[in-house]
């Protein structure tokens, strides 16, 4: 029979403790790996790759990207599709306001910076004719521009582009779109290494009454730290179909969760990458920019030259025939620049047009809808990217903090032997 004195020892501590302390060794050793995968986000250190550390997935942003991207493209969203349901007249009508807003401006400041001293001299009168004409011209142009956009939408509009394009210069975002859509399995995954570390500390205990080579704890710290992280990863991705032993039901975590991940999923790629003013942006300074640009100069030139009349007339004699083109090639270039950006504030009107996109598109419910219908496979794309490659790193990271608390267990413990 144990002596009951020996429980109030110091030595009986030591040994009750083992188990707490692979607990905690688990936890923190995966809580450490998980923050290494996505932090820093830039390199630091002296000697890039070798001595230092950037986060996994900010390292491989351009690739996680591409997988991203590739699963957006190919089995969520199709650019067709989405402009599709844009209305060219309700556009137009959307849009005018705000057009209207500012065409004044757009007038004055091009017409100053390309022939000022003609500017100067034409009456008050005709600057509003040119005005008033030019916001009655410009509601026809704009749902002329979009019905040549929905007509071949791929020739103006890159969508892979633009998502590599965000989260490549977004590592931030890249990680954001990780740690929310696997966020219950990143927590399942820190507390495994306690859930697990503990039974495997009960254990250790046990061998260490019996056997105390000084390599013993820092071994045991190792393989608590290895097997956690390795335990963890096979839990959250396996099995991938529902499997039910007797009482239990065996599914990978990740797969159990699919309508809350494409919820997740779908708000944040649809509010921060494929939001309508990204797209607007990426259709009007992306790669085919000069293409838009091209349909809104011929739409609104035409429409200009139609509704100036004589002024039209006065202005290229002027002006001269050159620089009355170059006149019209800046008034598209000003209004391009009016558009706001997917950060920018927009005006109230502005803010209308953004708000019935948002509606009509239905980025959101369509990335919701078709995530929660994909085949495990495909599904499992969606985060498994961010540790099939570099898993192994993920386990080692692991297991050298393991190895390590090991060490300062035996050394403050045990007094290094």
């Amino acid at each position: 029979m144990m002596d009951l004195a020996f429980l109030g020892t110091a030595t009986f501590w030591k040994y009750a403790s083992m188990p707490f302390i692979s607990a905690i060794i688990g936890y923190i050793t995966n809580r450490v790996a998980i923050w290494m995968m996505f932090h820093p986000i830039e390199f630091v250190g002296v000697w890039k790759p070798f001595l230092g550390w950037q986060g996994i997935v900010p390292r491989k942003a351009a690739k996680m990207s591409a997988i991203a991207t590739d699963t957006i493209t190919e089995n969520l969203i199709d650019s067709e599709e989405i402009f599709s349901r844009l209305d060219p007249d309700e556009v137009a009508e959307k849009l005018t306001g705000p057009l209207n807003e500012m065409t004044a401006d757009l007038v004055n400041e091009v017409m100053q910076e390309h022939h000022p001293s003609v500017w100067a001299r034409t009456p008050d009168a005709v600057r509003a004719t040119i005005v008033a004409r030019v916001q009655s011209a410009v509601p026809g142009a704009i749902a002329d521009t979009v019905r040549d956009l929905r007509s071949d939408v791929n020739q103006v509009f890159d969508l892979k582009d633009m998502v590599v394009t965000n989260l490549v210069h977004h590592k931030e975002l890249m990680n954001r779109i990780f740690l929310e859509t696997g966020k219950e399995e990143f927590k399942f995954i820190a507390r495994s290494g306690a859930y697990f570390g503990f039974p495997l500390g009960a254990l250790q205990m046990v061998v260490w009454i019996f056997f105390q080579p000084w390599w013993l704890l820092p071994l045991f710290g190792m393989v608590v730290g290895w097997f956690t992280n390795w335990a963890a990863l096979k839990m959250i991705f396996n099995p991938k179909k529902k499997y039910r032993v007797g009482p239990f039901e065996l599914h990978g975590l990740f797969f159990k969760r699919q309508a809350d991940v494409a919820r997740a999923y779908g708000d944040l790629v649809a509010n921060e990458v494929l939001a309508p003013a990204n797209i607007l942006q990426q259709v009007l300074k992306g790669p085919y920019s000069d293409r838009i640009f091209a349909i809104i100069a011929h739409h609104v030139g035409e429409a200009v030259d139609e509704s100036a009349g004589p002024v039209g007339s006065f202005m290229s004699w002027t002006v001269g025939d050159v620089n009355y083109i170059r006149l019209k090639q800046t008034a598209v270039e000003r209004l391009i620049q009016y558009t706001p950006d997917a950060q920018g504030s927009a005006s109230p009107t502005m803010q209308e047009f953004i708000s019935y996109t948002n509606r009509t598109m239905a980025i959101e419910q369509t990335l919701v809808e078709r995530m929660r219908d994909l085949s495990p496979r495909k599904f499992e794309g969606m985060l498994r990217p961010a540790f099939e490659e570099d898993e192994w790193i993920l386990i080692a990271v692991g297991a050298g903090l393991g190895l390590a608390v090991g060490v300062f267990q035996f050394m403050v413990l045990f007094g290094g032997g």
